[in-house]
């Protein structure tokens, strides 16, 4: 936040220009969309308009989500339990869990431009861009034999 000498006798001017330079000094909020979609259900996708801030990562944008969106509840974010090397990654969403015992996860894709990808690091070091559309889907993994 830039410091701004203004010396106005009016105080409602003097309050528009503090808050003008503080509203364009911080980084920029980039905007993104967000899906929730259950690969193993009927249930129709929740989609979500957001943003995060330039430099930003994803668990900022579930945490902001959660707090807004009356709908979206439950994300929890936990550390993995047998390598904490491995750091956050995606337990729930919404109620819907997934199990070791039956091959259920929630895996995180990228959308830009038509094409998906497996985002390959977790929703704590993932770092969204503009209008990037990310995905959140209950899947399963299958075991190689």
């Amino acid at each position: 936040v830039a410091l701004i000498s203004v010396t106005i006798l009016n105080e409602d001017k003097c309050f528009i220009w503090l808050l003008c330079a503080c509203l364009f000094d911080g980084p920029a909020a980039l905007p993104l969309r967000l899906s929730v979609v259950n690969a193993l259900s009927d249930e129709i996708p929740g989609s979500y308009s957001s943003s995060v801030v330039e430099g930003g990562v994803l668990m900022g944008v579930l945490r902001r989500l959660q707090e807004t969106q009356l709908d979206f509840n439950s994300v929890w974010l936990c550390y993995c339990s047998h390598d904490p090397d491995f750091g956050l990654f995606l337990e729930s969403v919404n109620g819907v869990a997934g199990n070791v015992h039956e091959q259920t996860y929630w895996e995180i894709l990228s959308e830009s431009s038509g094409d998906y990808r497996r985002i390959d690091v977790g929703p704590g070091c993932y770092k969204p861009k503009a209008n990037e559309h990310i995905i959140l889907r209950f899947t399963k993994w299958h075991s190689r034999r």
